[in-house]
C-alpha cells in the first residue's frame, strides 16, 4: 500500500510489482484475453533502443526513497529500493510484461508447465542450463528446497513476512537430471507462477541466521547481470556492479549507484548532475516540462531574466502578481532567485517520462464503526462521488488517460480486468440521498452534545500522531464551519448506531468489456439488493417511502440531533498535495448530499502507522499496487475481519474493515482452480461483490512520472514491466534518441 508521496510497505507481492517489469518473451498458452479491456491505458516511456546503440560503460544513479533496510524482499521491512535490487542481482522464473502479466524469463528457465493435477498438482522447471550463481554453483533444486522451506511458516525462527503460496508445497526435489526442479503441492494452486521469483541461493534461506540477518545488508552471492559491491549507510548509497558470471547479455553500465534523495530535493540533484534518473511529483515534472519547451536564455534568445522568471513561477502554481513579487525581488539582487533560474535553466538536460502505475488510488471507507458501518451510508458515499471528474483532476493536466479504474483486482491490461463498477452504482444525487435517508440521516435540529457524549461520526479532533503535520496543519469540518479548527485527543471511535448492510440498484454506463462483465455487475447489484432485504440498522430512520430532499442539501444530515460527520484524514507532508487536491474535490461532492467531513492532516510518517492500519479514520486516500496474482495477494486486502485470540479483531490487509464470506470464498476458489478462465470468472465475480460493499471505491490508476537525463535508453517510467537492467545505458555519440530497437 502506499499514497503520493510515500510508500510505506504493503506485505504482499505486488509491493515488489510497483518498481517491476519483465521481459518480453512468447505468451505462455492460455495467458491471452480477448476483453476490449485488456490494453494497458499507457504505453511505456523509456526511449527505446536496441543494444548496440547503447555505449558500453557508465555510471547510473538511481534515486529511491530511502536507503533500503534490507536486501531480503521476503522480510517485512522491504521496501521498493529492496525489490530494484533483488530485480537486478537476482533470479526470477516469470516476470511481469507490458500488460501486467507474467511471463517466463527465458535467462533463467527453459520450460515451467503443471504435469499432473491428480492426484497431485506438479509442477516440473526445467532450468537454463548456463544459470549460474556468481560463486560458480549452478542454481537447481537445492535452492528451490531450501526457499520453500525457509517460508513454508512451518518454522517459527525464520522471520518472513510472507508465505502465501508456499505453504501449500508439499515437496520439493531434483528432476530427471540436475536441471529439473519438481514440486508437489499439497493443494491447487493456480498461481504457481509467482513463486520462486525471486530466488535467493541456499547460502542465503538455509538457516534461520543467514536468512533473518545475514541478507539485511550483503548478498555474498547473486545470479543477475549486477551483483552488489556495497551498503554504504554513511553516504546513503546502494552500489551495483556488473555480475562477470553473468551469461545472459552483457550488462551495458558498468554501475548503478542506488542513492537515497527525499523527493523535494531531486529537482536540484537532477539539475546539478548528481542524480540521472528520478521519480518526481508532478510540480516537479511541470518545471522539468517547460525548461524543455521554453529554454531559459539571455535577451539574444528573444527572452529576458523577468519574463524567464514569470514562466517559472507561473508553472510552481503561481499567478501574475505571485511573478512579480519574484521579478522585484530579483531586482533587488536576491541570490536565490539567480541560483533558481539557473537550476532551471539546467533542466533543460533532463527530459520526463511518463506513464501510469501499476497501482491505484482509493477512496477508503472505515466500516468498523460509525455511520460507514452501515451499508447505505458506505454507497450514498460512494454515489456522491464523480470518478471521472476526480480522474481528470490528476491526470487531465499531465496529458495521461484520464479513465476512472474499474477493478479493485487488476488493471487494464491485466488478464482478470473487467470493469464491475456497475455493481455499485456510479454518481446519483437523488439516490444518495434516498439512500441516507433511509438510514436515518435526515435534515433536522442537531443538538450540542453533552459532556462526554459522543458525536454520530467519529470523535471531534486530533489522531494519535496529532493532528497537526510537519507543516502545523490541524483539524476542520467541511460543510459545517469551514474556519473553525476542532481539537482534542480523537483517540477513540464513536459509539454510533451499526446498521446491516444495504444496497440499491442504480444505472450507470455499461461495462465495456462484454456480456460477461455486465453479468458480474449485475449479479453484484442483486447480491447489495438482497442484503437490503435483510433489514436496516436500528435508531431513528425516516417512513418508509419518505421522498429524499430535491437538490442539493444546504447543510449536514443528522440523526437522533447528532450531526452526520465523517473524519477525513490525510498526509501532510509536500509530497502530498495531489492528494489533498483529490481530498477537497470529494468534500465537496459529499457536501452536496449532505455529508460533512472533518479533515485532519497528519505528518506522512503516522499516517499510515497510527491512522489507517489502526483504523483511525472515517474517510482516507491510499494506493494499492496490482497484482499479476490477485487470487494470492489481495485476498488478505479484502478478507472479512474476525476475531483473534486475544479478543482484538484479525483484519489482515483489510484496512477498511468491510468483508463478506462469500468474497472469501470466491477467492479460495480462485486460487485452487487451475483452469485460467474459470480462475478469471471467480476474480472478476469476486471484485463485482467487493464493490458491491462499497468498502473502498478505485478512483485512477496513478501517475508515473519519471525525471531521466537526455541520452539515456532504456529507462524511465516501465508501467507494469520489469526493466531489463542490463539493457539500460546511455546512447552512442551520434544516435538520435528516436531509434526503435530489433
Amino acid at each position: 500500500m502506499s499514497y503520493d508521496g510515500v510508500g510505506p510497505r504493503a506485505v504482499m507481492r505486488s509491493v515488489a510489482f510497483l518498481a517491476a517489469g519483465a521481459l518480453a518473451v512468447p505468451l505462455l498458452a492460455g495467458c491471452g484475453s480477448d476483453d476490449e479491456g485488456s490494453r494497458p491505458l499507457a504505453g511505456q516511456d523509456i526511449e527505446p533502443v536496441a543494444r548496440e546503440l547503447v555505449t558500453d560503460g557508465g555510471t547510473l544513479r538511481w534515486a529511491v526513497d530511502a536507503m533500503p533496510q534490507t536486501l531480503n524482499t521476503f522480510q517485512a521491512d522491504a521496501d521498493a529500493g529492496t525489490t530494484r535490487i533483488a530485480q537486478a542481482v537476482l533470479p526470477a522464473m516469470f516476470r511481469i510484461d507490458a500488460a501486467g502479466r507474467p511471463q517466463r524469463d527465458a535467462d533463467y528457465l527453459d520450460s515451467a508447465r503443471v504435469v499432473e493435477t491428480e492426484p497431485k498438482q506438479v509442477v516440473v522447471y526445467r532450468l537454463n542450463q548456463q544459470a549460474v550463481w556468481s560463486d560458480g554453483r549452478e542454481i537447481g533444486a537445492a535452492d528451490f528446497a531450501a526457499q520453500w522451506r525457509a517460508l513454508s511458516g512451518k518454522d517459527s525462527a525464520y522471520w518472513t513476512a510472507r508465505n502465501a503460496g508456499y505453504d501449500r508445497i508439499q515437496k520439493v526435489e531434483r528432476g530427471a537430471n540436475d536441471l529439473e526442479v519438481r514440486v508437489t503441492f499439497a493443494r491447487p494452486y493456480a498461481d504457481w507462477r509467482s513463486l520462486f521469483s525471486p530466488l535467493y541461493p541456499k547460502d542465503v534461506t538455509g538457516t534461520a541466521n543467514a536468512f533473518n540477518d545475514g541478507s539485511r545488508k550483503k548478498l555474498k552471492v547473486s545470479a543477475g547481470p549486477f551483483t552488489v559491491q556495497k551498503t554504504d549507510t554513511k553516504n546513503k548509497d546502494v552500489v551495483l556492479v556488473r555480475n562477470p558470471r553473468w551469461w545472459g547479455h552483457r550488462a551495458k553500465l558498468s554501475e548503478i549507484v542506488l542513492h537515497e534523495v527525499p523527493r523535494d530535493k531531486r529537482a536540484a540533484a537532477l539539475a546539478d548532475g548528481t542524480l540521472d534518473v528520478a521519480d518526481v511529483d508532478p510540480a516537479d515534472a511541470g518545471r522539468i516540462t517547460q525548461a524543455a519547451g521554453a529554454p531559459l536564455q539571455g535577451p539574444a534568445g528573444g527572452r529576458t531574466a523577468a519574463s524567464a522568471l514569470r514562466s517559472w513561477a507561473l508553472v510552481h502554481g503561481s499567478d501574475e502578481k505571485a511573478a512579480d513579487r519574484e521579478r522585484r525581488a530579483l531586482k533587488e539582487g536576491r541570490s536565490t532567485l539567480t541560483a533558481r533560474l539557473k537550476q532551471q535553466d539546467a533542466l533543460r538536460a533532463v527530459e520526463l517520462r511518463k506513464s501510469l502505475e501499476p497501482a491505484y488510488t482509493q477512496l477508503a471507507l472505515n466500516g468498523a464503526g460509525g455511520p460507514l458501518a452501515d451499508e447505505r451510508v458506505r454507497h450514498a458515499v460512494a454515489h456522491a462521488l464523480n470518478r471521472r471528474e476526480l480522474a481528470d483532476l490528476v491526470l487531465k493536466p499531465l496529458a495521461l488517460p484520464a479513465v476512472p479504474v474499474g477493478s479493485h483486482l487488476a488493471l487494464s491490461g491485466q488478464d482478470a480486468y473487467a470493469d464491475n463498477s456497475d455493481a455499485l452504482g456510479g454518481q446519483d444525487t437523488a439516490e444518495a440521498q434516498e439512500l441516507l435517508a433511509d438510514a436515518g440521516w435526515v435534515r433536522g435540529p442537531v443538538k450540542e452534545p453533552k459532556k462526554g457524549e459522543k458525536a454520530a461520526g467519529p470523535e471531534g479532533g486530533r489522531a494519535p500522531g496529532g493532528a497537526h503535520g510537519g507543516r502545523g496543519d490541524g483539524t476542520y469540518i467541511v460543510g459545517v464551519d469551514d474556519t473553525v479548527e476542532h481539537n482534542g485527543d480523537g483517540k477513540g471511535r464513536a459509539d454510533s448506531d451499526r446498521g446491516k448492510p444495504g444496497g440499491q440498484e442504480s444505472a450507470e454506463e455499461p461495462a465495456e468489456e462484454g456480456s460477461g462483465a455486465r453479468q458480474f455487475a449485475q449479479d453484484g447489484r442483486q447480491y447489495a439488493r438482497e442484503h437490503l432485504k435483510q433489514g436496516g440498522a436500528p435508531g431513528a430512520y425516516a417512513p418508509k417511502g419518505t421522498a429524499a430532499p430535491a437538490g442539493a442539501v444546504a447543510g449536514p444530515l443528522a440523526k437522533d440531533g447528532k450531526p452526520l460527520t465523517l473524519r477525513f484524514v490525510l498526509p501532510s507532508g509536500p509530497g502530498s498535495d495531489t492528494l489533498r487536491k483529490v481530498a477537497d474535490r470529494v468534500t465537496a461532492m459529499l457536501a452536496k448530499v449532505g455529508i460533512a467531513t472533518e479533515i485532519t492532516k497528519v505528518s506522512e510518517e503516522s499516517y499510515f502507522r497510527d491512522h489507517i492500519a489502526s483504523g483511525q479514520y472515517d474517510l482516507a486516500l491510499y494506493s494499492w499496487p496490482s497484482s499479476a496474482y490477485p487470487a494470492t495477494d489481495a485476498r488478505p486486502v479484502y478478507a472479512k475481519p474476525v476475531p483473534a485470540a486475544d479478543g482484538s479483531l484479525n483484519v489482515q490487509q483489510n484496512y477498511t474493515r468491510v468483508g463478506t464470506d462469500q468474497v472469501d470464498q470466491l477467492f479460495d476458489q480462485a486460487v485452487a482452480a487451475l483452469d485460467e478462465d474459470e480462475q478469471r470468472d471467480l476474480i472478476r465475480k469476486a471484485d463485482s461483490r467487493i464493490w458491491a460493499t462499497a468498502g473502498s471505491i478505485p478512483l485512477y490508476q496513478r501517475p508515473q512520472l519519471v525525471a531521466v537525463r537526455a541520452g539515456l535508453a532504456n529507462v524511465g517510467a516501465f508501467g507494469f514491466q520489469t526493466p531489463l537492467y542490463e539493457d539500460i545505458g546511455f546512447l552512442r555519440k551520434g544516435v538520435q534518441p528516436s531509434s526503435s530497437p530489433k
